[in-house]
């Protein structure tokens, strides 16, 4: 561990076991100022994604016949696991999934849907869970329905088919059909992505980023047709790559986001909980190709990012576990930043779903008898009861980390050291205006030392009591599980005296939410 700036007073330390010695702390400053606006925060930025992989939705979102679920099959447990994240947007039904399915398979009567081959996954897909199911859900966990369409193996007609059973309030055939399975009223669906992954081998129907624009433009146009006010999401690939260049300047008159996906991780600490500031890298290369094509082409309508597939993922990659990762602490941290990330190009990112909701990837792990929470369920939680409308511009004052690029093979084409190096304290805030409430989220990544750190405030902010809630665990390896589901936990606290120069110790390999209300001067 090399830091590029150091500075130590008194205090204590923690080591990667939980064992503490004296020695003094880190001191640092961050500054938070209300008037000093990033932009308005999407809350979409906290959405998730549930695809047909694994148990994500057989076993995980719906297991029909087992005593946790509802009499329509959605499993209880799951259903109050996820409202507490508060995800208001749920992606579905793929990923890959989605290339080779046939919406239409899904609905109607169950036991008259037909059984198809996954060729995604080398699965079964009984099509028990469809369109209808699918929207329930969202009902039930007060997620808004994100639909991708199939633009492997599917057609026009059945892209445009879909947008009418969901959305068509007219007397036409699907929304009749929509009707004759039991829904009256359209299900109004904003969101839909054309395509996923449609550069990749492993997509069926892979294309080149020509031969995606052409046909992806076609599907638009009769999507758009059908029902004018949705929202279309292109399918980009990493962000600064020749793809999506080719992808915005052939759709972005048809499109209100353009989709990045991705993928860190690493048995390294360090490499692990900084990959994510990739993201950095793509939303400055996007942002501003964004920017020469809305210029270039005079789009009049903004055009946004949406992170539609994010996650830690690197141990289970061959799918023989249905990639189901056992999170450790050092994942939850790196899952913090992701979202620190979004807060921080909240002017950009408006969407973002991290892949995926149960078992596959998760926060949320279920079996027949009940579910735990992994610790990365933690910063979704944490951000989803506080995160404010409006985020903000920190200064922070703190050691820094020089990372150093492995020689070993990383499971992911990312390279992030070159951005460093990176702070050891990472902080974003963002407040409510008209509730007069404050966020102030915190990680020390520091694996090693605790750092107190002085916070000032621009605005006097007469002293408050301010609630601290702390994730952390005895190691940066600490994972959950169904015999020891508190392993990695959020521990509440209070500072009673919250103004302008109070102090905080943030504890090695934590993240801190300090959220507060204030009286501005």
């Amino acid at each position: 561990m090399t830091y590029h700036v150091a500075c130590w007073l008194v205090g204590s330390a923690r080591s990667f076991d939980g064992a503490r010695w004296e020695s003094p702390p880190i001191v640092a400053v961050i500054k938070v100022d209300l008037d000093r606006v990033i932009g308005p925060v999407d809350r979409r930025i906290l959405g998730a994604f549930a695809e047909h992989l694994g148990r994500c939705i057989y076993g995980g979102v719906f297991e029909e016949g087992s005593p946790l679920s509802d009499s329509d099959g959605f499993r209880r447990d799951v259903i109050d696991a996820a409202r507490r994240l508060k995800p208001p947007l749920l992606r579905w039904p793929g990923g890959n999934f989605v290339s080779g399915y046939h919406w239409a398979d899904g609905i109607g009567p169950r036991e008259g849907r037909p059984r198809r081959m996954d060729l995604a996954w080398h699965a079964e897909e009984t099509n028990h869970f469809g369109t209808d199911e699918f929207m329930r859900f969202c009902e039930l966990i007060g997620a808004e329905p994100y639909v991708c369409v199939n633009m492997g193996t599917g057609s026009l007609d059945e892209a445009q088919a879909w947008v009418e059973y969901c959305n068509g309030a007219g007397n036409t055939f699907w929304a009749n059909k929509r009707r004759d399975n039991g829904r009256e009223e359209p299900y109004g669906v904003q969101l839909w992505g054309l395509g996923n992954e449609m550069y990749g081998p492993w997509q069926i129907g892979a294309r080149s980023a020509d031969e995606y624009v052409n046909l992806a433009r076609e599907f638009a146009k009769v999507m758009s047709w059908t029902d004018p006010s949705i929202e279309l999401v292109s399918c980009g690939e990493f962000g600064w790559g020749d793809w999506d260049r080719v992808v915005l300047e052939g759709l972005a008159e048809f499109v209100r986001y353009h989709s990045l996906h991705l993928y860190t991780g690493s048995e390294d600490y360090w490499q692990n909980v900084l990959a994510p500031h990739q993201v950095e890298r793509a939303l400055r290369i996007t942002g501003a190709l964004i920017e020469q094509v809305r210029h270039n082409q005079r789009i009049r309508h903004p055009i946004y990012v949406a992170y539609d597939e994010w996650n830690v993922w690197f141990r289970e990659r061959d799918g023989r576990e249905g990639l189901e990762e056992r999170y450790t602490l050092a994942d939850a941290l790196a899952v913090a930043t992701y979202l620190h990330t979004f807060v921080r190009h909240s002017d950009l990112v408006r969407v973002a779903n991290q892949a995926q909701l149960v078992n596959v990837i998760a926060p949320i792990v279920t079996s027949p008898d009940g579910l735990f929470l992994q610790s990365t369920y933690h910063p979704l939680r944490l951000f989803a009861d506080h995160l404010g409308s409006v985020s903000l511009e920190n200064y922070v004052s703190c050691p820094h980390h020089e990372l150093v690029e492995p020689e070993e093979p990383n499971p992911w084409p990312h390279r992030v050291a070159d951005q460093g190096p990176f702070p050891v304290l990472d902080a974003v805030a963002t407040f409510q205006p008209e509730a007069g409430k404050l966020m102030l989220s915190v990680i020390n990544r520091d694996p090693v030392s605790d750092v107190t750190a002085e916070i000032r405030l621009a605005q006097g902010i007469e002293a408050r009591t301010a609630v601290v809630e702390e994730l952390n665990a005895t190691s940066t390896s600490s994972t959950n599980s169904f015999a020891e589901p508190d392993n990695v936990r959020v521990e509440p606290g209070t500072i009673e005296k919250f103004r302008d120069g109070a102090t905080h110790t943030f504890p090695a390999h934590s993240m801190t939410v300090i959220s507060v209300d204030y009286v501005a001067d």
